[in-house]
């Protein structure tokens, strides 16, 4: 064992280091080292689990990439999707590809002798996910879509339900147009009532058979809006979206599901900043910590330092025991910070004890992932960045005298 490591080890260790300074200073030092793993591991966690749920409570509802005609341009009334070029067996044998279904959706205004609520009518046909789906349902049951004849069972959000005073079972009304037709009148039964969390979708959509947006939208009975394609994994969503563009022919356009809704894609981008602010800051704590513990200790133990040097010690091996000493009383700070964090990190993923207003943040609940890279890189990090930090300090070391420092009391 090389002789900065053995020496720092023995004066970590030693009884005689258990005197009221040497106490307190340990304990600031690790006590900065857990609150800094702890914040960390939380603020990734959250920040990572935030980002996940949102983008995969977007792509179950609608594809984490839905392919339309260029014709529907951003209208909800979609236009028929252009089958030149479009080569959908291709696209289901790309490897990342779990599904694919069919939509197409057209606007409308649902009415009672309550009140009314402006809806985007999303027809999906027989290859509709309803497994899927079923993770959004709070009561009744998705609709069963044949594609043969009309099918008016319907699932309609919690908050349209409550601004019409619907209940499962229910009939509503729905009224459709289009420009220079009279309107379109249908009347629906509530079979399902569901809440994504995500406002811009629970505002607005109604799921339906498919067959009532091709006669409003006077389509062919083989004609569809558009395709939302589903991926096994939504952090692949930048990866394969190249190669199903090239597969949609040049008169449609792929969207990613993040891409629908900017807002949302724009809160989402902040979460990456803030991570890394945070993790910076606690650093930067952390580290300052540290340092304030390192020259306490160099000068506690100046009578150590000139009898190390007196023996023939050079300043190098000096540096390095003091900054392994420093090092080692970190580790504790480490696992106390590791477990603390974890805990709270996993109660919260099992309990959901944490609640926030999904009109605000599109989650119930705060999220957590937990990514074993990210914990472990946590911990490496401040302990690596520490060390380098403790580098220039140590040469403080350099500047004492062994004659005055056998002296110094």
């Amino acid at each position: 064992m090389k002789f900065p490591l053995y020496f720092s080890r023995k004066i970590a260790f030693s009884k005689d280091n258990k005197n009221n300074l040497s106490r307190v200073i340990i304990f600031i030092g690790r006590l900065s080292v857990a609150l800094g793993i702890i914040v960390s591991l939380i603020t990734v966690a959250t920040g990572f689990g935030s980002k996940k749920a949102i983008k995969e409570r977007l792509a179950d509802f609608s594809g984490h990439i839905t392919v339309r005609s260029t014709r529907s341009n951003s209208s909800y009334n979609t236009s028929v999707l252009d089958n030149q070029g479009l080569n959908i067996p291709k696209i289901k044998e790309l490897p990342d590809v779990e599904s694919i279904q069919k939509y197409a959706t057209v606007t409308g205004i649902m009415r009672n002798e309550h009140s009314f609520a402006g809806i985007i009518f999303k027809g999906v046909g027989k290859d509709f996910d309803s497994l899927r789906f079923k993770k959004f349902l709070i009561a009744g049951t998705t609709p069963k879509v044949t594609e043969v004849g009309f099918n008016n069972d319907v699932a309609i959000s919690q908050k349209t339900a409550n601004d019409l005073h619907l209940k499962l079972n229910d009939s509503i009304v729905t009224v459709f147009s289009k420009a220079d037709q009279k309107p379109v009148y249908r009347k629906f039964r509530v079979l399902g009532i569901y809440r994504t969390d995500i406002k811009m979708i629970d505002d607005q959509f109604v799921i339906g058979g498919i067959n009532h947006v091709r006669r409003i939208q006077e389509m062919k009975p083989d004609e569809v809006g558009g395709l939302d394609i589903f991926l096994k994994n939504v952090n692949d969503i930048d990866k394969d979206f190249p190669d199903i563009e090239k597969l949609i022919g040049y008169k449609n356009y792929a969207e990613k599901a993040t891409e629908k809704f900017p807002q949302i894609n724009d809160w989402i981008s902040i979460f990456d900043t803030n991570i890394a602010l945070i993790i910076i800051i606690m650093l930067i704590v952390v580290v300052i910590n540290i340092i304030m513990v390192l020259l306490i200790l160099i000068i506690e133990r100046t009578n150590s330092i000139g009898l190390l040097k007196t023996l023939g010690a050079s300043n190098s091996q000096i540096r390095a025991t003091f900054i392994n000493y420093t090092l080692i009383i970190m580790i504790p700070g480490l696992l106390y910070g590791n477990a603390i964090g974890l805990g709270l990190i996993l109660i919260q993923k099992f309990f959901g004890v944490i609640k926030l207003n999904p009109e605000n943040y599109y989650v119930s609940t705060v999220p957590v992932d937990l990514n074993p890279i990210a914990i472990i890189s946590i911990s490496v990090g401040i302990l690596f960045i520490s060390g380098l930090a403790l580098i220039i300090p140590s040469y403080l070391i350099s500047k004492i005298s062994p004659v005055k420092a056998i002296k110094y009391n």
